[in-house]
């Protein structure tokens, strides 16, 4: 146990600050949820969802996996955004892939990494459906960050394409899918293109998308 003090340590004097700056911060926070954001991110742990668009806690939803995949497979995704749209009622959903991620790297360069092999399947799947879109550019750094960016637009659709946002459509739900990019380099996210309000548009955002990142 004594290995972990330190973070003890931290999180007493993170809730000495938050307190001193605003005293009723966490009664606030204790009572629920109400989140308008649902972030869809990659584990990477230098991309931290809240700190980069700079919300407190309870302001983001966030589910976070390996490369940023949705999958209509995958129960632990699906339920973090059934629960988001329909009992959070979230207005916005937003998948977020970053440049320099090791996931994706592997994926494109066939690196075997163990267990982990069999989810990055799904980015293999993107990386040989937008071959044509990766192979011409001249280096491998630009090659893995045009499939960054092309994962994040083809899970975006991913997300459109479930049952649980089409419900949420049908019924009139207010309900916005986007996807963005985050650089290391510089701590900026850029939009690539892909928000969405209901199916039509997010098919005509997919294809514009694509032709963009074949400039």
């Amino acid at each position: 146990m004594r290995v972990l003090q330190p973070l003890f340590q931290n999180n007493r004097e993170w809730s000495e600050r938050i307190r001193a700056s605003d005293p009723s911060f966490f009664q606030r926070l204790s009572q629920q949820q109400s989140p308008k954001y649902l972030w869809i991110g990659c584990s990477d742990s230098r991309v931290p969802a809240n700190e980069i668009i700079g919300l407190p806690p309870g302001e983001v939803f966030v589910h976070r996996n390996v490369a940023n995949v949705v999958v209509h497979t995958d129960l632990n995704c699906l339920s973090a955004l059934q629960f988001g749209i329909d009992v959070l009622q979230v207005e916005h959903v937003m998948v977020v892939g970053h440049y320099g991620c090791s996931g994706v790297r592997a994926a494109l360069f066939q690196q075997r990494i163990g267990l982990s092999d069999n989810w990055l399947g799904h980015v293999r799947d993107v990386a040989e459906r937008h071959e044509a879109r990766i192979r011409p550019l001249a280096h491998d750094g630009e090659r893995a960050d045009r499939l960054c960016e092309l994962n994040v637009v083809e899970q975006v659709r991913n997300v459109s394409h479930t049952t649980i946002v089409r419900d949420a459509w049908e019924r009139g739900q207010k309900l916005s899918l986007h996807g963005w990019i985050y650089s290391l380099r510089d701590g900026l996210l850029r939009d690539l293109g892909v928000t969405a309000q209901n199916l039509d548009e997010c098919n005509e955002r997919y294809a514009a998308a694509l032709q963009a990142l074949e400039q």
